[in-house]
């Protein structure tokens, strides 16, 4: 590091003392805490973003946001080239470096991490970080300290994007580095023409027309309800009615948004008995959650709802089926044929039921530990790999070598035979290809797939939500005096330490009907966290109980 990039560290740096006593850790989610305390913390990520960019000689994303989190909070996190999250082999260097005490130490490490790493910080190969932040006001000021920390580095260039939602910002740098047009613009057409590409290749018959045409989205208050207001505008074929879009005075995440609709199972604020029986869908504050529900009679606040399993088993469905049509015999040469691995990727919190029906579909089927980074990394091992969270977390991945063949398909079906069901079952998965955000779980691109494949099904919500029905479950936690005593194995539904708790909680789940249990422990507090289900909901509640009982047994206080 030559000694103009040092004082440039020194005197910027000095600008953002660190908050005293706080110490943040860097998550799935980035750092998240009360806006008042992250200047600091934002400006640093801001020097995090752009090593990575050196490191990997690529535009890189920086995103301010708190996602569900009540409005005061505020976060950031870092987009890698593929538009997926920061490697997590950079997450310790991004913990150290927003918990640095002052100036100097922040050097030190910054001076040591770019040797470790081979990173030359001499400005001859200028790079790029592409900025967004979400519609909180504390965003404006957090932006501000982000380009000072990228500007701090010589040959970094901040380029502000404005107010995106965080799947369009993951989006951009997975666009920008693939070498295509990536504004938001460039956005918009590419869910609008995916979606109209997909809703002219719905079968013509009568059925088709038996959905109703009418959705009423809750935006939580956030960046989503602005963004589909713009969205919606773009799309035939397709009413949508947006509430609490943030523009009527509601405050963000407050009694709306997708993780309130899918915990506390009731109407988000504005909806109620003049919806019974309509399609509603709900977005989480930076729309990168999608829940579905019906409010079934007018008598209740209580509301069905359609979760990001049921949005995962829609999606496989159709998947399967277009698959299954493009694999009919026609009269083209034999070795076009493709074996297509489709896998789907759940976490042991999936809704039980939801497993057992895409299993009986004859699909494959594999767990994760918690976490999107997890679900994201296995679902890449699939020629097309679909990962939900029940919270409406998730997407569809297609490998490059499976879309390859696919266009070349596409091509040869529409010489050989224009028009045939393989033909358009080939135009329909490329239209998901493009229309679904390969980058993240993206609520807008989400509620386009999901309307598209109702209207090709013909299928009302209400058809849709009876696949199954969910079993009974209830989470608990439980303190303990050191979470590290559990140990976890097969994608956390096996307890391998303490010695004996897993047959302890075997011997409970049998005394229950379809009871299953398992226990992890938190990833931020000593608690070890219990998911129960069982085909009803005592059963669940029992048996969450006993197990949480074993728990304060093994590893509780009174353990100790």
């Amino acid at each position: 590091m030559n000694e103009d990039q040092r004082l440039l560290f020194l005197s910027s740096s000095s600008h953002f003392p660190p908050p005293q006593g706080v110490k943040l850790s860097y998550g799935t989610s980035g750092f998240r805490a009360d806006a008042s305390i992250l200047q600091s913390t934002v400006y640093r990520v801001g020097i995090l973003a752009a090593l990575r960019a050196l490191k990997t000689q690529s535009v890189i994303g920086l995103m301010i946001t708190a996602s569900h989190n009540e409005v005061s909070d505020n976060g950031v996190k870092v987009a890698d080239p593929s538009g997926g999250m920061l490697s997590q082999d950079w997450e310790p260097f991004a913990d150290t470096l927003a918990n640095a005490r002052d100036p100097q130490h922040l050097v030190e490490l910054i001076a040591e991490f770019v040797k470790k790493e081979n990173i030359t910080l001499d400005g001859a190969k200028p790079v790029e970080i592409l900025l967004a932040r979400d519609t909180r006001p504390s965003g404006e000021f957090l932006l501000e300290a982000a380009k000072q920390g990228i500007g701090s580095i010589i040959g970094a260039v901040a380029l502000d994007m404005g107010i995106l939602t965080t799947p369009q910002l993951h989006w951009m740098v997975r666009a920008r580095n693939g070498g295509v047009k990536a504004s938001e613009t460039d956005y918009f057409k590419q869910l609008s023409s995916s979606f109209r590409c997909l809703v002219d290749l719905s079968p013509s018959g009568t059925h088709a027309n038996n959905v109703d045409d009418k959705l009423v989205v809750d935006g939580a208050n956030g960046v989503g309800g602005e963004k589909l207001e713009i969205l919606k505008t773009m799309l035939n074929g397709l009413a949508i009615e947006v509430r609490n879009s943030g523009k009527e005075g509601g405050v963000l995440n407050e009694g709306v948004g997708a993780d309130y609709v899918q915990k506390e199972k009731v109407v988000p604020f504005s909806f109620g008995s003049q919806d019974v029986g309509i399609r509603c869908a709900s977005l989480d504050g930076d729309a990168d959650r999608l829940v579905y529900f019906v409010v079934p009679s007018t008598s209740s606040n209580k509301i069905e709802l359609v979760d990001g399993d049921k949005i995962l088993s829609l999606f496989a469905i159709f998947i399967k089926e277009q698959l299954s049509i493009l694999n009919k015999e026609i009269d083209v040469k034999a070795e076009n044929g493709y074996q297509c691995r489709l896998g789907i990727v759940q976490t042991a919190y999936a809704n039980g039921a939801s497993t057992d029906y895409l299993k009986q579909l004859g699909l494959e089927v594999t767990f994760t530990p918690t976490g999107v980074k997890y679900l994201h990394e296995k679902a890449a091992e699939y020629d097309i790999g679909i990962y939900f969270e029940a919270n409406g977390h998730g997407t569809i991945l297609f490998s490059e070598q499976f879309l390859c063949w696919l266009k070349a398909r596409t091509t040869e079906l529409s010489d050989v035979a224009k028009g045939s069901e393989q033909h358009k079952a080939a135009l329909r998965l490329l239209a998901v290809s493009e229309l679904i955000n390969q980058a993240i779980g993206d609520a807008l691109s989400g509620v386009l797939l999901v309307e598209a494949i109702l209207k090709y099904m013909g299928w009302s919500i209400q058809r849709w939500n009876e696949f199954y029905q969910d079993l009974p479950s209830r989470q608990l936690k439980v303190k303990v005096v050191d979470r590290s005593a559990v140990v976890t194995a097969n994608a956390e539904t096996v307890a391998v330490t303490p010695p004996g708790i897993q047959e302890a909680i075997n011997a409970e789940a049998a005394k229950h009907p379809r009871g299953r249990c398992f226990i992890r422990p938190s990833g931020t507090e000593d608690v070890i966290r219990v998911y129960a289900e069982a085909s009803s909901q005592d059963a669940a509640d029992n048996l969450a109980q006993s197990v949480a009982k074993l728990v304060d047994q093994f590893l509780g206080f009174g353990s100790s």
